[in-house]
C-alpha cells in the first residue's frame, strides 16, 4: 500500500470520527438534533433576567426546544425572545411562558405550561407573551426596605415601651396603683356588705312590700279607670263644655269693657265716678261716718241717741250753770 493512499484513508477515518463525535455532541446538548424539523416562536416580555442563548425550553419537564437568542427593542422597553420548538410538540396559543431558574443558582429556561381546551395551535413566527423571571436581586431591595421599616417600628416601640417604664410604671405610680386597688377593694367590700343587707331587708319585708306593690298597681288601675270616666265625661260634654268656655269669653269681654268704660267715664256708673260734686259729697260721707263710727265707740248707741237740753238762765257770764 503506498503511503498516500494510507494518508487518504486516515483523513476519511479522521473525518467520519469527526462527524460522528459533532451528531453525539449536539445530540447530548441542549441544542435540538438537526435530524427533527421545528419552528420559531417569539416571547416578547419587559425583562428576561439574564437568560442566554441555548437555554432550554420545557413543557412539564421535558426539553421541546431552545433559546435561539434575546433581542433588545430599539426603545429598550421590551425584549423579543427567538425560540426554536421541535414540530413533535405543538403549543397551544392559551399556553403560559415564564422565565425560571433551576435551583437558587442554576441556569434559567422557559417553561410552558400547556394550555386547555381546543385552543388553535402556535405557527411559525407567531408572536407570544411571555411572564418576568422571578428577580431575587429586587426581592432583595424590597425586603431591605421593608426590613429598615421594621427597624424603625421597633425603634419606637422601644422608646413608646421606655416612656411608660418612666411615666407610667414607675414607684409612685405603681405605689398608688396598689393604693387605688386595696381601696377599690375596700369599697367593693362595703358594697358587697350593703348589698347583702339590702337583700335581707327586702326578704324581711318581702310580704309588706307586696302588698304595697299590689296596692300600686291596684291605685294605677283606678287612675286608669278614672282618667277613662274623665275622657268619656269631655268626650260626652264636649259641646256643653264648649258652650261653657265660649260664655266665659264673652263674660270676660263683656266685664273688660264696663272697666273700660268706668275708667274712661261712660254710661250712668262712669259719670257718677267722674262727676265732682258726688266725688265730695262721698267724701263728705266718708268723713261722717268716721266720726259716727268714733263717737258709736267711745258713747255707745243710747249715748248717740239722748242729747241733753241746754238750760236757760240769767247767770251773768261767766257763772257755771248748775249741776245735774
Amino acid at each position: 500500500m503506498s503511503q498516500s493512499r494510507l494518508e487518504w484513508k486516515v483523513g476519511v477515518f479522521v473525518v467520519v470520527c469527526l462527524g460522528l463525535l459533532g451528531l453525539l455532541i449536539l445530540n447530548f446538548s441542549k441544542g435540538l438534533n438537526w435530524l427533527h424539523k421545528t419552528y420559531e416562536l417569539r416571547l416578547t416580555t419587559t425583562n428576561v433576567g439574564g437568560i442566554k442563548a441555548k437555554a432550554s425550553v420545557l413543557m412539564a419537564g421535558v426539553p421541546i426546544g431552545s433559546v435561539v437568542e434575546p433581542q433588545l427593542s430599539a426603545d429598550g422597553r421590551s425584549v423579543t425572545i427567538r425560540l426554536r420548538i421541535d414540530q413533535r410538540f405543538p403549543i397551544r396559543t392559551n399556553a403560559v411562558f415564564v422565565i425560571e431558574q433551576s435551583g437558587f443558582l442554576g441556569d434559567q429556561f422557559v417553561a410552558v405550561s400547556t394550555g386547555v381546551g381546543d385552543a388553535p395551535l402556535l405557527t411559525n413566527g407567531q408572536e407570544v407573551a411571555c411572564q418576568e423571571p422571578f428577580n431575587l436581586q429586587e426581592v432583595a431591595r424590597s425586603t431591605a426596605g421593608f426590613i429598615k421599616r421594621i427597624d424603625e417600628t421597633a425603634m419606637k416601640v422601644n422608646a413608646a415601651v421606655d416612656k411608660i417604664n418612666r411615666i407610667v410604671l414607675n414607684e409612685t405610680t405603681l405605689t398608688n396603683l396598689a393604693v387605688g386597688i386595696a381601696n377599690f377593694r375596700g369599697v367593693s367590700e362595703r358594697a358587697r356588705e350593703t348589698v347583702a343587707g339590702l337583700s335581707s331587708l327586702v326578704e324581711s319585708n318581702r310580704p309588706p312590700i307586696a302588698t304595697s306593690v299590689s296596692n300600686l298597681v291596684a291605685f294605677s288601675e283606678q287612675l286608669n279607670h278614672l282618667g277613662e270616666m274623665l275622657d268619656g265625661f269631655i268626650q260626652t260634654n264636649r259641646p256643653a263644655l264648649s258652650a261653657t268656655v265660649s260664655n266665659f269669653d264673652s263674660a270676660s269681654e263683656s266685664l273688660k269693657k264696663l272697666m273700660d268704660d268706668l275708667n274712661s267715664g261712660k254710661g250712668l256708673a262712669g259719670g257718677l265716678i267722674e262727676d265732682a260734686k258726688i266725688k265730695a259729697d262721698f267724701s263728705l260721707l266718708a268723713s261722717n261716718l268716721a266720726v259716727t263710727s268714733d263717737n258709736l265707740n267711745r258713747r255707745g248707741l243710747w249715748g248717740i241717741l239722748w242729747k241733753p237740753h241746754e238750760v236757760k238762765t240769767n247767770q251773768p257770764p261767766g257763772a257755771s250753770s248748775p249741776k245735774r
